[in-house]
């Protein structure tokens, strides 16, 4: 959609005044009646209800939320305690052991149903996100899509995918980070009833409650056997990491939480699904499309690179570097920034952005003193990124807004220098022979994606085969993908089976007794 708003970053002087409002319509409250109208089982007055044993239910304290937009108040996660979630994880099972005898032809048409009924609150589904994580319009939109498009794909070939094929013993247990609820989450745990398995998610601690609990009271209407409960990863792991009843546990977060989750699994021999970070990187060797670069720039910082697919690191050639920030700097200063539900006008368009605020103050500050922290020892700032008063409403709390910034050579003592920053913050590396290139593409032990820009192609077969990332694409980025696309990571960014196409189902299904899942386990590293 078309913006009336000004595409450039701005440069220093006087502050423009801004004349901006909230799109009529758009305000939470707005979003927050019409949850409650159409799901008045899952929403009250003031809080969002938590779901288990086919019922809706007030347990579990709500702790206070704001919405990273503009800091005012949203609805936070009722957090269970941690025997409710175990009541909660057997009555899950009791739904597991019937749903699994259910027809597929019933299953088929009970998840096409939710599908329809979310397709019909799509634009709600959006403008929550757009509120609880700070998605821009397009990308919240996006978000919604992939997910009804993509367990859509799966419904109408499911046939195949479960030929010889078998639920699980126990439910899924899903535990999934706030960026993407609805294509990651919503749309794994859909997939995972398809093949025929109840399903048990935990809403995500930093946001996405209301978008979440809207989506699975769509599916509850339906008849899909889903959970969904609140709580703190550490006292409800007992009951969704490390109960007996659960038959796998899909976990998309940090290498931190995930190391916990990957130790507790491993000792109990439950199937898994471990997506967790890694430094993504661009190595720019013997290249000189800059044009294209300058082009792919602004799209690398889409939701502020809180992705797990994200680029925050480039790794170039020392001889390239006078090119590469020839291409890369005009670019990043065209990046847009701003309130996402800003208009200058009633009848305005969404403005089109690139970003919005971070998940958190938190997260905005953490980001800014790493940031502080490597110039102080030695990084040197190439771009430095400024608001642009003109992008948001007069008066609103920025203070979970981060624009981009460009590094040179972060120390080594910097997380910045060897973790993944998920946010607008990106790194420089300058390298001389093909072994340094390898090695600082290679520098956080495993990555998801990563991208070789080279013009010779033979350099391109030769050297992608060194790095380590699921995925490596030459001279464009590369992402999770959608449908018969599969996904996964190597070393620390991946533990267990890979999913993606028919190896999500392979994931959440048993085969031959002597199958060996694709995947990066600690006995074998399977690949497709």
């Amino acid at each position: 959609m078309a913006s009336t708003l000004t595409s450039q970053q701005p440069t220093p002087g006087p502050a423009s005044t801004s004349t901006l409002t909230l799109k009529p319509g758009t305000a939470y409250a707005d979003a927050w009646q019409r949850c409650v109208a159409v799901a008045p089982e899952a929403f009250r007055d003031d809080r969002v209800l938590n779901l288990w044993d086919a019922a809706w239910r007030p347990d579990g304290r709500v702790l206070p939320a704001t919405t990273p937009v503009d800091g005012t108040p949203v609805a936070g996660a009722p957090r269970l305690d941690g025997p409710t979630a175990v009541r909660a994880v057997r009555a899950a099972l009791d739904q597991h052991r019937a749903w699994r005898h259910v027809p597929l032809p019933e299953r088929r048409a009970r998840i096409a149903a939710t599908l329809d009924a979310l397709s019909e609150q799509r634009d709600l589904l959006a403008l929550l996100l757009v509120w609880e994580i700070g998605k821009p319009w397009r990308l919240a939109l996006a978000d919604v899509d992939r997910a009804i498009d993509g367990v859509r794909w799966y419904v109408d070939g499911i046939e195949p995918m479960l030929a010889g094929r078998a639920p699980l013993d126990g439910p899924v247990s899903n535990i999934a980070s706030w960026n993407y609820p609805m294509s990651v989450l919503v749309h794994a745990v859909l997939v995972q009833a398809l093949a025929g398995n109840a399903v048990v998610a935990k809403t995500p601690t930093d946001g996405g409650v209301a978008c979440l609990t809207l989506a699975f009271a769509l599916a509850a209407r339906e008849g899909v056997p889903v959970t969904l409960v609140g709580g703190s990863g550490g006292e409800l792991s007992e009951a969704l990491v490390r109960a007996p009843e659960i038959g796998c546990v899909s976990f998309v977060g940090g290498r931190d939480t995930g190391a916990a989750v990957a130790d507790a699994v491993a000792g109990l021999g439950t199937r898994h699904v471990l997506e967790q970070e890694g430094l993504n990187t661009w190595g720019v060797w013997d290249f000189s499309d800059w044009a294209a670069l300058t082009a792919l720039i602004p799209k690398l910082f889409d939701y502020g690179k809180q992705r797990c697919t994200a680029y925050p690191r480039f790794v170039v050639q020392r001889s390239l570097f006078d090119g590469f920030l020839s291409a890369y700097l005009p670019a990043v200063r065209t990046v847009r920034v701003g309130h996402p539900l800003a208009v200058a006008g009633p009848g305005d368009p969404l403005p089109e952005l690139d970003f919005g605020p971070l998940i958190s103050v938190a997260k905005a500050k953490e980001l800014a003193d790493q940031v502080a922290e490597a110039v102080d020892r030695g990084a040197v700032p190439l771009h430095r990124g400024r608001p642009d008063p003109a992008r948001f409403l007069p008066g609103q709390d920025t203070s979970a807004y981060l624009h981009p910034v460009t590094l040179l050579n972060p120390p080594p003592s910097s997380p910045l220098h060897h973790a993944e920053p998920f946010g607008p913050v990106d790194t420089i590396v300058l390298v001389d022979t093909e072994a340094e290139l390898l090695a600082a593409m290679n520098a956080s032990n495993g990555a998801l994606v990563a991208t070789l820009a080279t013009d010779d192609r033979r350099t391109y077969d030769r050297l992608a085969t060194h790095i380590r990332a699921f995925k490596v694409g030459h001279g464009t980025p590369r992402s999770r993908g959608d449908r018969d696309e599969w996904f996964g990571g190597w070393g620390a960014s991946w533990h267990g089976a890979f999913v993606g196409g028919e190896l999500l189902v392979r994931a959440v299904t048993r085969g031959p007794a002597d199958e060996r899942l694709p995947g990066n386990f600690p006995e074998y590293r399977l690949t497709p």
